[in-house]
Order: structure tokens, then sequence, then C-alpha cells
């Protein structure tokens, strides 16, 4: 036991080094996984980058609602009694996302459409939207992303009207309209 005691600070004080551990098959080695700055993020995008870059392109307003996942005011914004046929695109990445024949009122506050551009019923496989979880606000609900940026637009309901029963609800400011050729 004195061996033991007198041993002690120096078991303490060494350091460990991760080493590989071997299980019984030999490709489940694990090692330790080293990253190194100069290669840059391991998610999609390099924050730092694209941040700068949204943040030159975008106004301030635009910047905090499709990057920073804000939300304008309702009753506010610029396309919400917009009745003119056309298309709304993405503000961030010009990407086509509803038409105008989809656009209801709904009145909640913001542009309301029944379905993403390029959907077929229920199916969304052919739209440039994605649907993500979202329990930001304290319940759960579901966010409207840009499938090609990442760009926050909004949130989708079930308490829709007729045929798909969806309200997709939309902020003005993360969208930009290209009315029909006349």
């Amino acid at each position: 036991m004195a061996r033991f005691l007198s041993r002690l600070p120096s078991l303490l004080i060494r350091e460990v080094t991760p080493k590989a551990v071997r299980t019984k098959s030999f490709r489940s080695i694990r090692r330790p996984i080293f990253t190194n700055s100069a290669l840059g993020s391991l998610t999609r995008y390099d924050e730092t980058a694209v941040t700068t870059d949204w943040q030159k392109k975008l106004t301030p307003e635009q910047y905090v609602v499709t990057r920073e996942k804000g939300t304008e005011l309702p009753f506010t914004g610029i396309y919400l009694n917009n009745t003119e046929p056309g298309m709304y695109h993405c503000v961030c990445c010009d990407t086509p996302l509803f038409s105008s024949e989809a656009k209801y009122n709904s009145g909640t506050g913001w542009p309301s459409f029944t379905q993403p551009h390029g959907s077929c019923g229920t199916d969304e496989e052919g739209t440039n939207i994605l649907r993500r979880p979202d329990n930001s606000l304290g319940c759960t609900g579901t966010e409207v992303i840009c499938r090609k940026c990442d760009a926050h637009l909004g949130h989708v309901f079930d308490d829709g009207p007729p045929p798909t029963g969806q309200r997709f609800c939309i902020n003005s400011v993360a969208l930009t309209f290209k009315p029909s050729p006349k």
C-alpha cells in the first residue's frame, strides 16, 4: 500500500494519449479524429465566409429572417396583399418557391400558400422547399426552408384550405416576386 501511495502523484500527473483500440474485427479499429483548421469546416458550409457573403448580399431585415430564423411583424410584408399572377422566389438564391395560383388570404398577417411550386398533391419531391422540425417557440412546429440555400422562409401548418389542408405562412422579406409575362 505504501508503494501505491508513493506512486500516486506520478500516476495522476501522467498524460494519457489516445491509442487505437482493437476489437474483434480488424476493420473496427477506433482512432482519434484530428482536424486541421486549414481544411475548413466539416459542415456543409464554411460559416465565416458564408455569413459575410449573406450580410453583403441581403438587407439587415432579410438577413435576420432568412439566415437567423427571424420573423417579420404580421401585416407588414410587401407581398401580403399582392394579387398579381407570377412566381415567388427565394430572396437569397432566386429559386422559384411558390406560385401566385396557390396564394390565398389566411388572415394571419403573412403571405400564405396552399402548396409549394412543383408539388403534386402531397408529394413535395419536385419542390424547392424542405420541411424541418422546429421547437424554437416552445411548441412543436414545422419550419420551411429553401432546398438550395437553406434560407428560413417561414412555417407550415395543417389548418389550410382544401385541397391540401396546408397553410404555408412565409415571410415577405424571404421572397422576391416575379410577375408572369403579359
